[in-house]
């Protein structure tokens, strides 16, 4: 390598690329758009997952399992990070939960499970409390007082298709 091989091909100012101006300019004639098709006319993109005329790949793979996709997100929270987080004779809301960290993210509703002790009288109020959590905060000296929630979703039923008496 000689010193003044060095910088050799390195422009600082880089000009742009102008497309469409002539068979000399490298992307003449179709402009690097290629011949035909819907991808040659101005104004118009893919989407990222776009494939052609080609099954798309999303809809090849194959779907198992429940996905809640539209459903409600609640978060849940157990007796005993409730214990270590707040003081005795605390009031725990989901705002207060929210502020010390233990319910983090987006969510629509708070369950209290029972895993772990708690041996400090709190007030609690959240949407959902199991058999447990309510048994253990009760036993503590503490109150478990039920939010009203977002109603829960019922699937309406078709009405039965009455059949015809089969004809003899």
């Amino acid at each position: 390598m000689k010193v003044n091989d060095v910088n050799q091909g390195i422009h600082k100012h880089k000009r742009r690329l102008r497309v469409g101006r002539g068979p000399g300019s490298g992307r003449g004639k179709t402009s690097g758009r290629g011949h035909k098709g819907q991808g040659q006319l101005a104004g118009w993109s893919a989407a990222g997952i776009f494939e052609g005329a080609r099954m798309p790949i999303i809809r090849q793979i194959p779907k198992r399992g429940f996905h809640n996709r539209h459903g409600r997100i609640v978060t849940c929270v157990n007796v005993q990070d409730l214990d270590t987080a707040f003081a005795a004779g605390a009031e725990v809301t989901p705002a207060t939960l929210r502020s010390s960290g233990l319910a983090k993210g987006i969510w629509d509703s708070v369950k209290i499970l029972g895993d772990g002790a708690i041996t400090k009288p709190l007030t609690v109020s959240a949407h959902h409390f199991s058999a447990q959590a309510r048994s253990k905060i009760e036993a503590a000296g503490g109150k478990a007082i039920d939010l009203p929630g977002p109603a829960p979703v019922v699937k309406k039923q078709k009405k039965a298709e009455r059949r015809k008496p089969a004809a003899n």
